[in-house]
Parts: structure tokens; sequence; C-alpha cells
């Protein structure tokens, strides 16, 4: 690995959890080790849970392989080519947007609402992904599920100023679903940018703009 690489970002960890008899841990385990071998990981620590089995008990961990690359959890068989991926994406902003986007598209949506539960600053990965013109629809719906379930818990106070520049976004898609994360979130920031997408061009931004502020100062 370059030198520049390496000042770059912090060398990315690696957990795997693994069991006698399990027909996939070799591969993993031969996945994960040659990127320890050739510097893409930094260290890769393996766990036997039928030796040590607190860590699973842990993690909620109930099948192996279970490995985790940086704050990247994935479970089951995964290539070497899948491991690098992410070992790589471990280290960069925008991996955790990536990883989300997978989380949603693949059914996995549970994960990623735990993920931002536990560390709120990852709230902008959802802005960005309704930001990206490019985001699939399965993902676009399941960051929408993500901000309802949290804003049934309370969890989405203060986080408007993430969503709001994304009413002024070219795309008329963006800036409708932008309206309806801000009808969720609540508060002055976001009852603002709704009333100035009142007027907007789109027919369907204007409805979700207006529906949006009858909400929020129908609560007020």
């Amino acid at each position: 690995m370059s030198e520049s690489r390496q000042s770059q970002q912090a060398p990315v960890r690696a957990l795997l959890l693994v069991a006698p008899g399990c027909p996939h841990c070799p591969t993993v385990l031969e996945g994960l080790a040659t990127l320890v071998k050739d510097g893409t990981l930094g260290r890769l620590e393996v766990v036997n849970i039928a030796v040590e089995s607190e860590p699973a008990a842990t993690l909620g961990v109930r099948s192996v392989p279970w490995a985790r690359i940086g704050a990247f959890e994935l479970a089951g068989l995964h290539s070497p080519e899948e491991l690098r991926h992410w070992a790589e994406l471990a280290g960069r902003e925008e991996g955790m947007t990536i990883y989300l986007a997978d989380l949603m598209a693949t059914g996995r949506r549970d994960q990623a609402g735990a993920l931002l539960r536990k560390d709120p600053s990852l709230m902008h990965h959802l802005a960005a992904l309704l930001g990206d013109t490019d985001s699939e629809l399965s993902v676009r719906i399941g960051v929408m599920a993500t901000l309802e379930e949290l804003q049934e818990e309370g969890a989405l106070e203060g986080q408007a100023p993430l969503f709001a520049p994304l009413t002024a976004h070219a795309n008329a898609r963006v800036r409708a679903d932008a309206c309806h994360a801000l009808t969720l979130i609540g508060g002055p920031d976001a009852l603002a940018a709704l009333e100035a997408r009142v007027t907007d061009p789109d027919p369907e931004v204007r409805e979700t703009a207006l529906d949006g502020v009858e909400a929020l100062k129908g609560t007020n």
C-alpha cells in the first residue's frame, strides 16, 4: 500500500466470528486475511464463538460467519471481492452512505435504523441518499420508512438543517422527498423550508409542501 493511501485514512479494523463446522467461515477468513496481508485492513480479530461466546451474545449474532469491517456488519458468505469492496469503503466518508443504501435495498432496514439510533450523527447519510437522483426506489422508500420510525420515537429533533437544502434541488422528485422528510422532522426550520416550497413550479412538490405546512402548523 502506498504512503499516500496510508496518510489519507486511518487503518481499517475487522472482526470475524467463526465456529467449528461452519462451511463458509474458511472462505471469509481467507478473504479477510488477504486484506490484512496487502494492507487494506490494519487488523483482523478472529473469535471462535464455540470457545468464546460472549462477543456473539453482546453483538446479537446468531449465525456465522459474521464480520464487521470498520462500521459495516456483514453476515453470511461474502466473496473476496465483496470483502475488499467494503474494506475499501470503510475508510471513506461516502462509504457509510453506500452501506446504508445497500441495507435499504436488500431488506435490512432494521439494521440501518439500529445504526442511526446508536449514532444520530449518521443522519446526514440519509439526506445524501434522498439527494442522490440515482437512488433506487427501494432505497428512497427505506429512507422514508426509517424516518417515520425515528419520528415516532422522537429521534429526529434538530435534523431539519440536513434536509432543508434539498428543497432547492434541481430535481422535483428530490424536492418532494425532502418536503416529506421535513414534515416528519418538524420544528421551525422544517416549517420555514416547507413554506418556501408552497409556490414550487412542480405540482407534486407544491402539494407535499402545503400538506407539510398544514401538518406542522396543526401540531403547534
